[in-house]
């Protein structure tokens, strides 16, 4: 777990210099093995033409952070760009389930993200609790991997919290990249979101690239939707939406998307009275055995999480999680 402070620059060095050790090892095992299973699609001529088509719509505070974290680490520049467009030419599937207010024990939002991927590639080998304090901007917290500063999932001190599915098939490939990667933007979420509206009006103003899922929840207000993110496309579900794509299951101060892996008789089963522990179980059940990495359970309201990484070959939904209170950062 880290924390560090200042600008994007200032906290991406000091972040670099911290876990030098296993960033530099995760991010030359990681090119090396997608590079030798995916030589086409991950050649560096193939990451280099994927960033350089992002960047233009990266966020700055972003590109600062990845050269002060270049410069800290000792890694080259080039190799973090080629590493962090990885996910953008790659495809990858996940779930999320948010409830709040009259679903909950406590009215507190709760969310979850279960990241699969392969397990193959050892990202899990390298947890990393990234607590960022930036002069300006939002205090955030990204679970990530060591070395790799995209955000996957994360929770900001105003209760802001994302989720995200992949939808882009391989068949798609080669994607249209002409904009920013979720990676990137769920980062400047993070940065500046002072509740879900404000987090909306920055995903429809981006320009978005592939096709994604996102459940986006806010603990301090309680309110939570789910995006169908198929760019340019952009359709916003509120709870208990009877358009919703999975109606009729759908509930009050509820929103998910489990790809069809049986959310919903659980949440329904324990309904009123949903806490971590709840959906703890409830994540546990549906993630994409085989390649599941990662768990998180968020309490957006106490600015807390739990969370289970993979170790090895064994997966994050057999493993224990671990707790941890952002708030505890914030004095």
């Amino acid at each position: 777990m880290v924390v560090v402070k200042g600008t994007p620059y200032e906290m991406g060095k000091k972040q670099g210099e911290l876990i030098k050790a296993d960033a530099t090892r995760m991010i030359h095992n990681i090119m090396e093995k997608v590079q030798a299973g995916e030589p086409e699609r991950c050649s560096n001529a193939s990451l280099d033409a994927a960033w350089k088509s992002v960047s233009r719509y990266t966020d700055p505070r972003f590109k600062e952070e990845l050269r002060g974290f270049a410069e800290g680490s000792g890694m080259s520049l080039k190799m973090l760009q080629r590493a962090h467009a990885m996910p953008v030419v790659m495809d990858y599937s996940c779930s999320s389930l948010a409830a709040w207010g009259s679903a909950t024990k406590d009215g507190h939002l709760y969310q979850t993200r279960n990241l699969d991927w392969s397990m193959d590639l050892g990202a899990q080998n390298y947890p990393c609790i990234t607590v960022y304090i930036p002069k300006d901007g939002v205090p955030h917290v990204n679970v990530t991997f060591a070395g790799f500063i995209g955000a996957n999932t994360g929770m900001n001190a105003n209760g802001i919290v994302l989720s995200e599915m992949g939808d882009s098939p391989g068949k798609d490939y080669p994607f249209n990249l002409d904009g920013v990667h979720f990676t990137t933007l769920f980062r400047q979420v993070m940065y500046d979101a002072d509740g879900l509206d404000h987090a909306i009006d920055i995903f429809k103003n981006a320009r978005r690239i592939k096709k994604y899922h996102y459940v986006v929840g806010d603990g301090k207000n309680l309110r939570a939707v789910k995006m169908l993110a198929h760019a340019p496309n952009l359709v916003i579900w509120k709870d208990n939406d009877p358009k919703d794509e999975l109606a009729p299951e759908v509930m009050k101060n509820l929103v998910y998307q489990d790809e069809g892996r049986g959310a919903f008789g659980p949440l329904k089963r324990v309904y009123g009275k949903i806490g971590a522990p709840e959906m703890i179980n409830i994540a546990c059940q549906i993630p994409i055995k085989g390649g599941n990495i990662l768990d998180v359970v968020y309490d957006a309201t106490a600015l807390e999480l739990w969370v289970s990484y993979a170790k090895k070959q064994e997966e994050a939904y057999k493993r224990p999680f671990v707790h941890f209170k952002l708030k505890d950062y914030l004095k």
